[in-house]
């Protein structure tokens, strides 16, 4: 069971039956639904995530990040939210969870919910019932852009979360060795199947070089290259962003300041033009509400 602040309790009988009665979530005041998923963990999805958001916000549309990881929730720590706990407001004669706002922009995990210090040992569907739960009961107020960052892979949590929501696209995370191309395929043919048939509109390549100063920005390959391309060629689908492997990326994560809130230097930069493509990639789905 998770328990709220407010001491409000949803039990597992609760979700059961929500669920059941719903067979698709509505989410009226949320303009476009963007997952980030990668084919495998350790790409960097959920810096990638964080960085997104963070830059779409700069751009002056309103945004929200949902943490849909739920056994390893890092948008928390990133966003230096790890002692929040989202309220609870009567609106409407119902009650309703009210997302943490950090940097302007509206949050939800399940960390918020859970110990951080204990491990969710839950099975798929339970994990799955418990993300939908949170995400019909939270007031969202009008968003431009959500942004939701799913587990690594291709189980219960990606499924659940394509059939439930109305998804307008999905960016894939992936790093440039050949040996995470092979999950990257199997990420990208989820979207692709008919019963969910979720557009993907971007590849971005994370941990794609690195640069030293010291040697007049001479790029190394420090996990190999090209993978992005290949993945771009075979499934006609568009390269977005080379992001490099810097500390200050993995750092600023780490301090709750992602490196996109300076929205200056080389990285805020690289991560703004992301956002911007994504934005230009996404024009042509119509809104599923009035701008």
């Amino acid at each position: 069971m998770i328990v709220f602040q407010s001491n409000t309790i949803f039990t597992t009988y609760d979700m059961e039956q929500k669920i059941a009665f719903n067979t698709k979530i509505e989410l009226p005041s949320v303009r476009n639904i963007i997952v980030i998923a990668s084919g495998k963990g350790g790409v960097g999805k959920s810096t990638i995530a964080a960085n997104l958001a963070i830059a779409l916000s700069n751009t002056g549309v309103s945004t929200a990040l949902v943490d849909a990881d739920i056994y390893g929730p890092s948008i928390p720590l990133m966003f230096n939210v790890v002692n929040e706990k989202p309220l609870e407001q009567e609106i409407n004669d119902k009650k309703v969870i009210m997302p943490v706002k950090r940097y302007g922009i509206s949050l939800l995990s399940i960390g918020f919910f859970i110990d951080s210090e204990k491990a969710a040992v839950w099975r798929g569907p339970m994990a799955s019932k418990v993300l939908i739960q949170l995400l019909e009961d939270t007031h969202w107020g009008e968003v431009d852009y959500m942004i939701i960052d799913l587990p690594p892979g291709t189980s219960d949590i990606q499924l659940t979360i394509a059939q439930k929501l109305q998804v307008t696209g999905a960016i894939i995370v992936t790093t440039p060795q050949n040996v995470a191309l092979a999950s990257v395929k199997k990420a990208i043919e989820m979207f692709y199947q008919d019963k969910i048939k979720i557009p993907v509109k971007g590849i971005v390549e994370n941990m794609s070089y690195f640069s030293s100063m010291e040697f007049h920005n001479k790029k190394y390959n420090i996990f190999g290259e090209g993978g992005g391309e290949k993945i771009s060629k075979e499934f006609n689908i568009p390269l977005l962003e080379k992001i490099p492997i810097d500390r200050k990326i993995c750092e600023s994560g780490d301090l709750g300041h992602s490196i996109a809130l300076k929205n200056e230097g080389v990285f805020s930069l690289l991560f703004n033009e992301l956002a911007i493509k994504i934005i230009e990639q996404i024009k042509e789905v119509k809104y599923n509400i009035n701008p």
